[in-house]
């Protein structure tokens, strides 16, 4: 298999390693040795040894949810996220991607979102014609909100509004090419999509990117793409946290007490946990679960429950029991995939949006 030597490194350094293996929430999930980093990495490692064949193992490749939370854990700097992409890229150029992959793709190509979608709900439809006019600000909802989540894709739009902000919404949205890049990698067609997003993001003078996955890509992925994005590119989370504090919104704290749920992309990729807690603590009274800000435990996602959504279940029920382990039955979210997931884990927790709680 082609591989770069930094990874086929990492590879032969991680396949005898156990230092990461109580912090996969897969793994951990799932109970079993191969979704941990380094069971895939002894896998890869056969593979570059031509011991085995590479789609012996490309199911296994994709069930690593490229958290990180290995990366972060680690001390001695290996990168199972690193190498996992890479095979994931070398799939798609052999040919060797699971046909349920494939189809993700697919769609991904031909519909701009893995799920294929093509039309918006109703609602949301009317809340973007209200701001179809170009102005400076652009709220980019992303394509998880706007195809799986629609109704909290409205709610991102009416903070907004009750802040008073001038934005724009686009109707025919680019995708951020961050789901190519979650399931082929550095392939020509992801950087032709992230190419295409910055063109269109790079007319305005601020984006605010609602889904943190989103404003991973293109805060920090674009670059290492070597994509530049002429806008002011901010999280939702940092926006809105503005906004309280220059007056445009008033809070009143409802005395509900919750736990923060952490997206790893905010906390882990681009160093902002505050935010958040700013905008949790005008409106509620915050608690801390345990494993929170860059320890924070993924808790499962919209895409991969499209091809394990078990996994993805117990993954999310298992954070739900984070919270319930300190007697806490009301989590607040701010990631609108993170969102999803552990709404269709809960029974008896109450999953909250940051926009739940600003518009009561």
């Amino acid at each position: 298999m082609i591989m770069s030597e930094k990874s086929k490194q990492h590879v032969d350094s991680c396949r005898f390693c156990w230092m990461c293996h109580h912090i996969c929430p897969v793994g951990n999930a799932t109970g079993q040795e191969r979704n941990t980093a380094r069971a895939r990495a002894l896998g890869i490692s056969l593979v570059n040894r031509e011991a085995i064949d590479l789609s012996e193992i490309m199911d296994n490749i994709f069930e690593c949810c490229t958290c990180g939370a290995c990366v972060h854990d680690c001390v001695t700097g290996w990168d199972p996220v690193m190498f996992t992409k890479e095979t994931r890229l070398q799939g798609a150029l052999e040919g060797k991607l699971p046909e349920y992959i494939m189809t993700l793709v697919t769609n991904c190509l031909e519909c701009g979102n893995a799920y294929g979608k093509t039309e918006l709900c109703e609602k949301l439809c009317a809340s973007i014609g209200a701001h179809a006019d170009k102005k400076d600000t652009l709220l980019f909802l992303g394509v998880d909100a706007r195809y799986m989540a629609c109704e909290q894709a409205d709610k991102a739009i009416k903070v907004l509004e009750k802040a008073g902000i001038d934005f724009s919404v686009l109707e025919n949205e680019p995708a951020s090419g961050v789901q190519l890049d979650f399931l082929i990698g550095a392939a020509g067609e992801t950087k032709a999509q992230m190419e295409e997003c910055a063109k269109v993001l790079s007319q305005y003078k601020t984006v605010v990117v609602y889904d943190p996955n989103d404003a991973k890509a293109i805060k920090q992925l674009y670059k290492e793409y070597g994509i530049e994005v002429a806008a002011n590119v901010v999280t939702y989370t940092s926006f809105v946290a503005g906004l309280l504090k220059n007056g445009a919104l008033s809070a009143k704290n409802c005395g509900k007490c919750v736990v923060f749920q952490d997206p790893y992309q905010l906390s882990r990729d681009l160093g902002e946990t505050e935010e958040a807690r700013e905008i949790v603590r005008a409106y509620a009274n915050l608690e801390e679960m345990l494993l929170n800000r860059a320890e924070t435990v993924w808790a499962g996602n919209i895409l991969m429950a499209q091809y394990m959504p078990d996994t993805v279940k117990r993954v999310a029920k298992r954070r739900i029991f984070n919270a319930q382990s300190i007697g806490k039955n009301a989590i607040v979210t701010a990631c609108v995939s993170e969102y999803v997931s552990l709404k269709n884990a809960s029974e008896d927790v109450e999953i909250l949006s940051i926009e739940d709680l600003i518009l009561g």
